[in-house]
């Protein structure tokens, strides 16, 4: 008779297990994400129409060197890092798909029980089987608000990925510029150790005739050993920028020499190319740049620095993006935090067997079957400073963001200006030592004419030739430094991260090696691993 009246009481139950869900979802407390407000931006920089970042994209072709598009395209597909970034994607997704099963019931438990005891010479037998479901309606908003800020740290997860693909790619730039300015560095120190050899050797000669001292050779001598002693450390810096460019590829430094040595430009000195014998037989260097500097191993940019800077495609940039979603994450949990001043409501149910019996008895299945469903509900009425506290922290966060965001902008228009300008000046330094490297030229002609004609001492004829040789080392740094000012502009303006729409950030590799460990469902499909065709 008990079973039968709480089925008579179900209808009465329900109706107010509905009533309490209908009031489920009816308010999200907390603030609405309104955006970050204006950020810190030069006015300047600010202007009608958004310009579209295509001309960033791929700002790596811009040098025009197939060997930087071969490094870059094996940069995305390789670089460890990147992959890493990906995981990190797949953890946010899992992480998010948690907040929204906490929207749908919370508790479903199916438990069980066999047992046998013995009392007073009575073995008693106790069976149970149950069925527990509770479900704590979101009638404040507190789970919606998860949903919110972990959907906004997947969104922040997608924007670091693309932020380290734009360093990761940059970085492959920079070391390959520095491994070509090696290149560059070395053929002119080699051509300026073949003008020194001849310096030498005419001094030697004129030693051995008695017309210039011991120390005049020996002076000589050392400015000879000094340079090719300069090459080595030159050779440091390429093996440095070559091993630098294995680890972002995630390879090893034998692939890598492969690929520089396959795109390296060719080209091949010989004292004849540009000495000649001029006035009576005395050495002379050819005049004219043109002969000098014909080594053109480093990739120049084509780049226009005087371009208008568009602020929306700087606001577009990934690390700036990344700042927007934590701060975005960061508001949710407000609200989040703010339900718990208030009571929570659960409607919870459970069907049960349970019974103790004597063995050999049967037991009563209308006596031991059990219905319960009712709602509930739970109130932290003595918490409130401890809740109100931590809404102050939660909102003190929220505005600790808001404050990293403006940093972030601020640090982003500081790398492009400080980028536009080291280019126009590193650009006008280039102007002045092409022509400083044609004074040298002209200096070393007339100091050996002169030198020659007993006119100056040796002293002046070592110093053009020390003159000549550091201002060509420095011709090369020069040409080296304007290229990675353009690569430290084209990633302050956060090009690069564009060639990942629509690819995947998962390897198929990877993504079948986890199948075969883990139940991933649906989350490993390729349409699931595709990023964003556009910056959320």
């Amino acid at each position: 008779m008990k079973r039968e009246n709480m089925i008579k009481q179900l209808p009465k139950i329900g109706l107010s297990a509905l009533t309490v869900l209908m009031l489920s979802g009816c308010v999200k407390l907390g603030p609405d994400f309104m955006g970050v407000g204006n950020p810190p931006i030069p006015e300047k920089w600010k202007h009608e129409g958004s310009r579209s970042d295509r001309s960033i994209a791929q700002w790596w072709k811009t040098f025009h060197d197939p060997t930087l598009n071969t490094l870059v395209k094996k940069t995305y597909a390789q670089n460890l890092d990147i992959k890493s970034a990906g995981l990190r994607i797949l953890q946010a997704r899992a992480a998010l798909g948690i907040s929204e099963g906490l929207y749908f019931p919370q508790v479903q438990t199916l438990s069980g029980v066999a047992a046998s005891s013995h009392t007073r010479q009575i073995d008693v037998a106790n069976l149970g089987l149950n069925f527990d479901i509770g479900w704590e309606m979101d009638i404040w908003g507190k789970y919606a608000r998860g949903i919110e800020s972990s959907e906004a740290n997947l969104y922040a997860s997608i924007a670091s990925y693309n932020d380290i693909m734009v360093s990761v790619i940059a970085e492959v730039a920079r070391n390959y510029i520095n491994y070509r300015t090696a290149e560059e560095r070395m053929a002119y120190a080699e051509r300026n150790v073949l003008i020194q050899e001849r310096v030498t050797k005419m001094t030697e000669i004129q030693f051995n005739s008695g017309n210039v001292s011991e120390l005049d050779m020996q002076q000589a001598r050392s400015q000879l050993y000094n340079t090719r002693s300069a090459i080595p450390a030159i050779q440091i810096g390429q093996v440095n920028a070559r091993n630098a460019i294995a680890v972002l590829l995630g390879t090893d430094a034998d692939n890598v020499t492969k690929i520089l040595e396959k795109g390296r430009k060719k080209h091949s000195d010989s004292a004849g190319k540009y000495i000649a014998k001029q006035k009576q037989g005395v050495m002379q260097i050819k005049a004219g740049s043109s002969d000098l500097l014909n080594v053109a191993m480093i990739p120049q940019a084509r780049l226009n620095p005087y371009n208008k800077i568009d602020a929306e495609l700087l606001t577009r940039r990934p690390d700036i993006k990344v700042a927007e979603y934590r701060v975005r994450s960061d508001n949710a949990l407000i609200g989040a935090t703010i339900a718990e001043l208030y009571p929570s409501f659960t409607l919870f149910g459970n069907i049960g067997y349970n019974a103790n019996n004597a063995r050999g008895s049967w037991p009563s299945v209308s006596d031991s079957l059990g219905v319960t469903v009712g709602p509930s509900f739970s109130w932290n009425i003595f918490q409130y400073g401890r809740i109100k506290n931590q809404i102050r922290l939660q909102d003190a966060v929220f505005e600790e963001s808001l404050v990293n965001y403006n940093k972030t902008v601020l640090s982003a228009v500081s790398e492009v200006s400080n980028a536009i300008e080291g280019y126009v000046l590193t650009e006008k330094q280039q102007v002045e030592n092409r022509k400083a490297v044609d004074a040298t030229v002209r200096a070393f002609n007339i100091s050996v004419i002169q030198y020659n004609d007993g006119l100056v001492s040796y002293q002046r004829l070592l110093t053009t030739v020390e003159k000549l040789t550091s201002t060509q080392d420095r011709y090369a740094v020069i040409k080296g430094n304007l290229s990675i000012q353009a690569i430290l502009l084209y990633k302050a303006l956060g090009g690069g991260w564009q060639t990942s729409k629509g690819r995947s950030y998962l390897s198929a590799d990877t993504a079948a090696k986890m199948k075969k460990t883990v139940d991933w469902g649906k989350y490993l499909d390729a349409n699931m691993t595709r990023l964003p065709k556009g910056m959320l």
